[in-house]
């Protein structure tokens, strides 16, 4: 099938879904009337998702569709806390290290089988076999045995994980985990349904073949336009979920996005695009909605490029000679500059930040410019790399204005290349001609250690290659660490040595920002910007 083919039979379904609204309704600015016998959301989603197989999917937007189609032991709440999800309860051994969870009796799969305590296990090996290559393998290297199986060294059903009876599951990790239980909401930790990847492999998470115990079904994936669900009639707390079809539309443009949104076709944007934050704010104050957010905007070098890693005085230099409050006034909706790679407001935490980041400008552009001097570089001897960003008028405008300030700071002439998203983060892990990239890490849940962790030697999210036999053993004694100061202080001390080593250029702190239809309720603003559609319903429906 062709994209213009798969393009014109989205178009045709949300056509006749946006008639049968306006028939009984009619259609209103600002959001997307109901019909009374079908209560049907439209969301903007951002970046087509590569993968929603929970093992294989890497991206946050895939995340948020797959929060609607499954769920871990642990969810949160519309305000960000932790909840029970599929585990009805647990306990917690006096030492930390074991977790027996009871599964809900009610708990199902879309097809009507029941979860079972069996049906995690499995899971939790796929996550960590080594022939699986999942993305999110280190999400559970905290569970007893999961490193030496990631590694090869031993078979996954050495995992320490074990189904005490059918609805009775025990975890035991080898050192204890205080964020543990948030651990367990991410989608990497949801379960797979056995039969279905063993009867399709691969294409299991395709519409028609993907089984799932969430509050929704897959009913349509329209590659490059949407991704369509159901509510699952199965699901525990089925009852309470009062949204029966959900359209997540790609929308990699904001400002389209935007403009669908006013126009009535979505009832929610993934985001708002900087230029038009300040009339939002004017005409719609009540759609607008901001709130603190676990994100950092950053550039990551090619550390495997010598170029780069092994010259940390060009990388510091690049680093100064980048004006932050310059970048936050271009994206405009409340951002904070990062001098960190931990965000402030990070629970339990002290954010490292650069020596100089209170460094009065004029002194960080002299000493930027001696850097890169001392890096080999300067009058005489030119430096033309590349930077590297994916389809988005916001990362346009930050690359246009770094390449700026790097040419007038430091006469750097800097190549821009534009890519689509997948066909970058590509090319970034297999490290083809990269130099420079642009790329944002939004937390996973509220620890330091969900940022910190990206920049380990073995973790697939260390996109740059950075290794630092200092930083991994600062990061594994505060793995070992039972109290809870200490644990802090190693970790404070591994964001400094990072930042010390300059293996990417963290440059803002996210705000959470979404247009939000006066129809919807149940939105609920959170640092992790979690909005399961399960929590939402329309004032019409009250």
């Amino acid at each position: 099938m062709t994209a213009s083919m798969r393009y014109s039979g989205a178009m045709k379904h949300t056509l006749v879904l946006l008639l049968v609204s306006m028939l009984a309704l009619g259609a209103c600015d600002g959001g997307v009337d109901r019909a009374a016998q079908e209560s049907v959301l439209h969301r903007g989603l951002g970046e087509e998702p590569g993968s929603l197989d929970v093992h294989k999917s890497r991206s946050s937007e895939a995340g948020h569709v797959l929060r609607d189609l499954g769920e871990g032991l642990t969810g949160y709440t519309r305000d960000g806390e932790i909840r029970a999800a599929a585990a009805d309860h647990w306990t917690v051994s006096d030492d930390g290290l074991e977790y027996v969870f009871v599964l809900r009796p009610d708990a199902r799969w879309t097809n009507g089988d029941p979860v079972t305590a069996d049906d995690f296990v499995y899971s939790f090996r796929r996550l960590v076999d080594p022939t699986t290559a999942a993305f999110y393998e280190n999400s559970v290297i905290d569970v007893a045995n999961a490193a030496e199986i990631i590694a090869g060294e031993i078979p996954p059903e050495s995992l320490g994980i074990e189904a005490m009876a059918i609805d009775q599951l025990k975890i035991t990790l080898r050192h204890p985990v205080p964020y543990f239980l948030g651990l367990l909401t991410h989608p990497s930790t949801f379960p797979v349904h056995r039969g279905s990847v063993e009867a399709h492999g691969e294409a299991h998470s395709r519409p028609g073949n993907l089984v799932s115990n969430g509050a929704y079904r897959l009913v349509a994936w329209e590659v490059g336009s949407y991704i369509e669900i159901e509510r699952n009639e199965y699901y525990w707390d089925a009852g309470n979920t009062a949204i029966d079809r959900v359209f997540h539309y790609v929308t990699p443009e904001p400002m389209a996005e935007l403009n669908r949104y006013r126009a009535g076709e979505l009832d929610i944007t993934r985001a708002i695009p900087p230029e038009s934050f300040k009339q939002m704010l004017e005409t719609r104050p009540d759609e607008v909605r901001v709130s603190p957010a676990l994100g950092v905007y950053y550039y990551g070098f090619n550390m495997t490029n010598p170029v780069f890693g092994d010259n940390p005085k060009l990388r510091e230099a690049l680093s100064m000679a980048i004006d932050r409050e310059q970048l936050v006034a271009i994206v405009g909706r409340g951002e904070a500059p990062a001098y960190s790679w931990v965000p402030d407001g990070t629970a339990n935490y002290e954010p490292q930040k650069y020596s100089w980041a209170d460094m009065p400008p004029e002194e960080r552009i002299t000493k930027a410019q001696q850097l890169f001097y001392e890096a080999g570089f300067g009058p005489g001897k030119s430096f033309r790399p590349e930077i590297r960003y994916n389809t988005h008028d916001t990362h346009r405008q930050i690359a246009v204005a770094v390449q700026s300030m790097w040419k007038e700071v430091l006469g750097v002439e800097a190549k821009l290349i534009n890519e689509e998203f997948q066909v970058m983060l590509e090319n970034i892990v297999q490290k083809n001609s990269i130099d420079i990239f642009r790329m944002n890490w939004n937390g996973d849940y509220n620890d330091a250690h969900t940022f910190l962790s990206t920049a380990e030697s073995d973790n697939p999210s260390n996109l740059t290659g950075y290794q630092s036999a200092d930083f991994d053993s600062l990061m594994q004694r505060a793995a070992r660490q039972t109290d809870p100061s200490r644990r802090r202080l190693y970790l404070e001390e591994a964001e400094a040595r990072m930042l010390r080593d300059y293996p990417l250029i963290p440059m803002y702190f996210f705000v959470n920002k979404a247009m939000v239809s006066p129809q919807v309720r149940g939105w609920g603003d959170n640092v992790l910007n979690y909005h399961y559609s399960q929590h939402l319903s329309f004032a019409a429906d009250e």
